[in-house]
C-alpha cells in the first residue's frame, strides 16, 4: 500500500468560489459514503476561519483530506480551480513518520540534518523543501512534533524517533544542556526593524563574554569580517553585505558550540564570500587548547562557496511546499554531484528525472561582428568615487557576465548604459533601447497582480519565459505576496519581455536555489539566441556567471574609492584576470563539470598558478 501526503494550500483554497467544496463533490471515496474530503472543523482551521471573519466571510472553512482514505486518484488536484490541492506519493523507502508537521494537510519534514563536531556540514536542497525549518528545530525556535500536531511531544519521544542514529547521541547531549546553540537567520534584512542602535551595540548585546576582554573579542571578530569601519554606524544605515557580516559576527560572539548559518553569502560579493567561507571553516576547529571543537552547519545556494566551505553534506529532497526528506551524511564533493545527478546512491532514491548539467567553461569563439554599443574614455565621478572605462564594444547576440566587488562601480556602469546615469566625460553610443532589472526588488507594498505585471510576457513569450520559469502558478497572486525567489523570476521575465536592443540584469540569481539558477541561465541564453539580442549580467555567483557568459567584463580597483573596467574579453582571459584579484584557482569537477575552488597550496593549485591558468588548467 502506497503512502501519500495530501497538502491543501490554505491561502489558495476558496470553497465558496469553487461552488461549495467541489473537491468533496468529485471525490470517488466520498461517493461511497466515506468522508475522505470534507469541510474542516473549528479546531483544525481556527486561524483560517478567524482570517475569513476579518474579511467578512463568516461561513468559509478550508477543505480537509483524510490521507488514509485517499486513494490518490488525482481528480481533486486536477479539478481544483485554484490549484490549492497537491497529493503526492511518498518514496517507498520512507518508512517513518514526519519529524515535524505544521498541521493537518500541511508541509511535512522527515528527519533532520546531522551536526558533527570539528566539521562544517552543509545542507543543500531546493527552496521550499524545509531547510530553514530544520535549522529552526535544531536551534530550538520551535519543538518537533513528530507529525502529531495535536499532542504534547516529549524529549523522550524525539529520542525514540532517532534511536540508533548519530542524531540520537547529539540530541541526548542537547537535552542535557551540554550543547549550546547560535543561529544566524536567513532574513538578515529584518534585523534593523527589531534593533535600534550601532553595529558595536548589537555585537555587545550578542556577546556572551561579560569579562574585561569582551571588547577585544568584538574587535577581533570585526577585523576578521572587515567590519571595523562600521562599528559606530547605525544598523539601519548598513548595506546588505555589511548587515550580513554584522549578523554573522553576532552569531559567532554568542557562547555556543553548535553554530547554524542560514544562507551566509547573501548580499556578499565574491571576495567577501571567500573570506567569510574561510572564517566559518575556522570556527569548527579548536579555538584554543582548553576548548572543545564546534559543530558548524550551513545552508547555502552558491555551489562553489558551499563546496569550498563544508566538509560534509546533507541533501534535502522532496516536493516544495509539500514535504522534505533529509538524506544521510555524505562527503561534500560526492554529495553535490549526487544532488546534481538527482540520485542518491546509498538511499537508492531518484528525486529528479534529469540531471542538472553545466554548459560553461569554454569561450564561445569569434563574436558576431555586428556592433551594438561602444564607449571611449568613459568616466563617472562622484564626490568620493571615480569609475574609469577606457574603451570597449558590445556586440549583438551575446551574453556578457560582469565580475567585481561591491562598491566598485558595476551597477553605476550599467546605469550609464541604461541611460539612468549620465557619464562625467567620454563618449557613449546611447542610440539603443534598454530594458533594465535593478539589484533590489522593492515590491513589498505593490498589490499589482502578477498576470497584469507580466502582461507582455504572457502575451508574447509564454513558451520562452512564463512556462520555463514556472510562473503560471503565480499569475493570480499579488507581487507583495511572492517569496524572494518567486519575485526574482517574475521580474527577470518582465525585463526580458520588454522590446529592447540591450537587456541589463543586476544580480538575477539572488534568492534562487541551485536548480532555479541553472534553469534561469538556460532561459536567458536561449532567449538571447532566439531573439538575437544582447544581455549583460551582473552577479556574485561564479558558477552562475561561468554557466551563462559568452564573454566577461572585470571591474578592479578599490571599493568605494575607484573602479576600473577591463573588457569585454574572452571568458578564459576574464576569469584569469578576476581570479588573480581573488587569489584563488578554479578547476572543473571531472564528473559533474562544475567549477570548484582548489585548496590553497594543493598540487592542482600550484600547477595552475605555475602555468598562469587560474581558470581550469
Amino acid at each position: 500500500m502506497k503512502r501519500r501526503i495530501a497538502v491543501i494550500h490554505k491561502d489558495k483554497c476558496n470553497p465558496l468560489g469553487c461552488g461549495n467544496y467541489l473537491c468533496a463533490k468529485l471525490c470517488p471515496v466520498n461517493r461511497t459514503g466515506e468522508d475522505c474530503v470534507k469541510e474542516g472543523d473549528d479546531t483544525t482551521t481556527k486561524a483560517i476561519i478567524d482570517e475569513c471573519i476579518k474579511e467578512g466571510d463568516e461561513t468559509t472553512s478550508k477543505a480537509v483530506i483524510d490521507e488514509v482514505l485517499c486513494t490518490g486518484c488525482g481528480i481533486c488536484p486536477k479539478r481544483c480551480p485554484y490549484g490549492a490541492i497537491e497529493i503526492i506519493n511518498l518514496p517507498t523507502s520512507l518508512n517513518k513518520s514526519p519529524i515535524h508537521r505544521f498541521g493537518e494537510n500541511s508541509f511535512a519534514l522527515f528527519s533532520l540534518p546531522t551536526p558533527l563536531f570539528g566539521k562544517v556540514a552543509g545542507v543543500l536542497g531546493r527552496n521550499g523543501i524545509g531547510k530553514s525549518t530544520a535549522f529552526k528545530i535544531l536551534a530550538g525556535l520551535f519543538k518537533a512534533n513528530l507529525g502529531q500536531y495535536d499532542k504534547e511531544i516529549t524529549n523522550k519521544d524525539v529520542l525514540e524517533y532517532f534511536k540508533g542514529t548519530q542524531m540520537q547521541a547529539f540530541l541526548e547531549e542537547l537535552f542535557k544542556g551540554n550543547i549550546t546553540l547560535s543561529y544566524k537567520p536567513q532574513q538578515v534584512e529584518l534585523i534593523p526593524k527589531n534593533f535600534k542602535g550601532t553595529t558595536k551595540e548589537l555585537l555587545k548585546k550578542a556577546n556572551s563574554n561579560t569579562k574585561d576582554d569582551s571588547d577585544k573579542q568584538i574587535q577581533e571578530v570585526a577585523k576578521a569580517l572587515d567590519l571595523t569601519p562600521y562599528l559606530d554606524r547605525n544598523i539601519s544605515e548598513l548595506s546588505g553585505g555589511e548587515l550580513q557580516r554584522t549578523v554573522i559576527a553576532a552569531t559567532v560572539l554568542k557562547d555556543a558550540n553548535l553554530i547554524l548559518f542560514d544562507e551566509p553569502s547573501s548580499y556578499l560579493d565574491i571576495k567577501q564570500r571567500i573570506k567569510v567561507s574561510q572564517f566559518i571553516r575556522s570556527l569548527a576547529e579548536n579555538k584554543n587548547k582548553s576548548q572543545n571543537q564546534n559543530a558548524v552547519m550551513v545552508i547555502e545556494h552558491d555551489l562553489i562557496i558551499l563546496d569550498f566551505m563544508t566538509d560534509l553534506l546533507n541533501i534535502m529532497y522532496g516536493h516544495d511546499a509539500v514535504y522534505g526528506i533529509v538524506s544521510g551524511v555524505k562527503n561534500t564533493r560526492e554529495g553535490i554531484n549526487q544532488f546534481l545527478d538527482g540520485q542518491l546512491k546509498e538511499e537508492n532514491v531518484r528525486f529528479r528525472s534529469t540531471p542538472l548539467k553545466f554548459e560553461g567553461g569554454v569561450d564561445k569563439g569569434e563574436t558576431l561582428p555586428v556592433e551594438l554599443i561602444s564607449w571611449e574614455d568613459l568616466k563617472l565621478k562622484y564626490e568620493h568615487f571615480a569609475l574609469n572605462a577606457n574603451s570597449g564594444t558590445i556586440y549583438k547576440n551575446e551574453v556578457i557576465g560582469i565580475l567585481g566587488e561591491n562598491g566598485i562601480g558595476k551597477s553605476s556602469f550599467i546605469k550609464m548604459l541604461a541611460g539612468l546615469q549620465k557619464p562625467s566625460s567620454g563618449s557613449l553610443n546611447e542610440e539603443i533601447s534598454v530594458s533594465y532589472k535593478g539589484q533590489y526588488l522593492d515590491y513589498q507594498d505593490d498589490e499589482t497582480l502578477v498576470a497584469e505585471f507580466l502582461h507582455l510576457a504572457v502575451t508574447n513569450y509564454s513558451t520562452q519565459l512564463v512556462k520555463p520559469l514556472s510562473l503560471d502558478k503565480y499569475l493570480t497572486k499579488k507581487l507583495n505576496e511572492l517569496s524572494g525567489g518567486e519575485l526574482q523570476r517574475v521580474v527577470v521575465a518582465k525585463t526580458l519581455a520588454q522590446e529592447a536592443d540591450l537587456y541589463l540584469l543586476d544580480e538575477p540569481s539572488a534568492y534562487l536555489d541551485i536548480e532555479q539558477r541553472l534553469l534561469i541561465t538556460k532561459v536567458i541564453k536561449r532567449f538571447a539566441i532566439e531573439k538575437e539580442t544582447t544581455v549583460l549580467v551582473v552577479d556574485h555567483d561564479l558558477m552562475f556567471l561561468d554557466n551563462i557568459s559568452d564573454r566577461l567584463m572585470v571591474f578592479t580597483g578599490k571599493p568605494g574609492i575607484e573602479g576600473n573596467l577591463q573588457g569585454p574579453m574572452g571568458k578564459v582571459e576574464g576569469m584569469n584576470t578576476f581570479l588573480k584579484e581573488l587569489g584563488i584557482t578554479l578547476r572543473r569537477d571531472p564528473q559533474s563539470k562544475r567549477p570548484r575552488i582548489n585548496k590553497p597550496g594543493s598540487v592542482k593549485d600550484r600547477e595552475q598558478r605555475a602555468a598562469n591558468k587560474l581558470y581550469y588548467a
